[in-house]
């Protein structure tokens, strides 16, 4: 038994070389195997060569760009336009300068009363047209009436002081005259009695018994008499010269009292006038806020009047203005408007930029210092404004101004 399982463990070796056999067979059958492997693998690429040759076939390989004349004779000529294209552009653009910083500007007039009352009429709507001297507003005006009143008075009675002083003179003159004709009567009398008081005494010297005593006594009376007659006559006419210069002296007080009242009169008139507020300039009403009832004092803005006359103001940079000059034609396209074809001129130029004519202009000597492209403000003028569409302060417009 036992001589059977070592003999089935472990098999006789001869001189025929039994086990070496057995691995070359192994190793042929492995090398047999490897070639039909390879074999296999080569059947299995002709396989794979031939499917792709099929697909090839059935789909050909997409052309290059390259190889495709005509879309590249296409994009060059698509090319080429384009160039040319924008450079007609550029070359058509650089001769405009445009901006979309433009507004409608005018001077808007703004309506305030000049006395304070009770409104009783208001003859006018909102955004209504109005003229020249149209009226607009009207405020009581019974205290400014009592007031002309009173001004009238007082120069009618001034008035009445200077005629009085007018008769006066007229009066004093005359008298004057008169006075002055006593003073020469009174001046012949007294010369006519010293003459006889002279003669008297000399006829006394020579003979004491041709002249009484009595008559040289009468003679002296009577000079000295017509002497004093001759100075009061003097003095009356002298008074009668200082009532004439009295006379006129009220006259022309009197005539400047007339002035004075004439000039309170004035006042009240034109007190009066500001009663009744009419428009100065043509334009529509805007921004009203009046109504009858209301009390207004001076200066309270009733409404305000825009302007027919507008131009625009456009904020162009600094950089924009090497070539821009009053006259230049101006192509303007108003928000408002789109359909509308105006024109205009430049018509000036701003002598500075906006930032310096601010509350606060800037302070660029202190601190940081960062250059910022300003703007200055250029006014052009509307050649043609539009009939037909409204425009008005305020509004936004582009305008191209052609500098070249």
């Amino acid at each position: 038994m036992a001589d059977r399982s070592d003999g089935d463990d472990k098999p006789a070796d001869d001189d025929t070389g039994g086990p070496a056999k057995d691995e070359g067979r192994t190793s042929d059958r492995s090398k047999n195997r490897g070639e039909n492997g390879k074999k296999d693998d080569k059947s299995g690429s002709d396989d794979d060569n031939d499917d792709e040759d099929s697909d090839d076939d059935e789909h050909p390989k997409k052309k290059g760009l390259l190889q495709r004349p005509i879309l590249l004779t296409v994009g060059a000529i698509v090319l080429i336009v384009a160039i040319i294209g924008g450079l007609l552009y550029w070359l058509h653009a650089r001769n405009f300068e445009v901006t979309d910083d433009a507004f409608i500007d005018t001077h808007i007039v703004r309506l305030a009363p000049q006395i304070s009352g009770r409104i009783t009429r208001v003859l006018v709507n909102d955004n209504q047209l109005v003229g020249p001297n149209q009226p607009l507003v009207d405020i009581d005006s019974a205290d400014v009436q009592t007031k002309v009143s009173q001004a009238t008075a007082q120069k009618a009675q001034a008035q009445a002081q200077v005629d009085n002083a007018r008769v006066q003179i007229a009066v004093n003159q005359a008298g004057y005259q008169q006075a002055v004709a006593d003073a020469r009567a009174a001046e012949a009398q007294a010369v006519n009695a010293a003459r006889d008081q002279t003669r008297y005494h000399t006829l006394q010297s020579l003979n004491a018994a041709a002249v009484s005593q009595q008559q040289l006594d009468q003679a002296d009376a009577q000079a000295r008499q017509t002497a004093a007659q001759r100075d009061s006559t003097v003095k009356a006419a002298k008074a009668r010269a200082e009532q004439i210069t009295a006379s006129r002296t009220q006259v022309k007080s009197g005539e400047e009292q007339v002035k004075a009242a004439q000039s309170t009169l004035d006042d009240a008139n034109i007190n009066l006038g500001y009663a009744h507020i009419v428009a100065p300039v043509f334009g529509h009403i805007a921004q009203k806020s009046v109504a009858v009832g209301n009390y207004v004092e001076p200066g309270a803005q009733l409404m305000a009047i825009v302007p027919l006359n507008t131009w625009i103001t456009a904020n162009y940079k600094e950089t924009q203005l090497a070539l821009m000059r009053p006259g230049q034609k101006v192509a303007i396209k108003v928000d408002a408007c789109p359909k509308e074809k105006i024109e205009g001129h430049v018509d000036s130029i701003q002598r500075g930029a906006g930032q310096a004519f601010g509350i606060l202009p800037p302070e660029n000597a202190t601190g940081n210092y960062v250059k910022v492209v300003q703007r200055v403000p250029v006014k052009i003028v509307i050649d043609n404004p539009p009939r037909d569409c409204p425009i008005g302060p305020g509004m936004s417009v582009e305008p191209s101004v052609r500098v070249r």
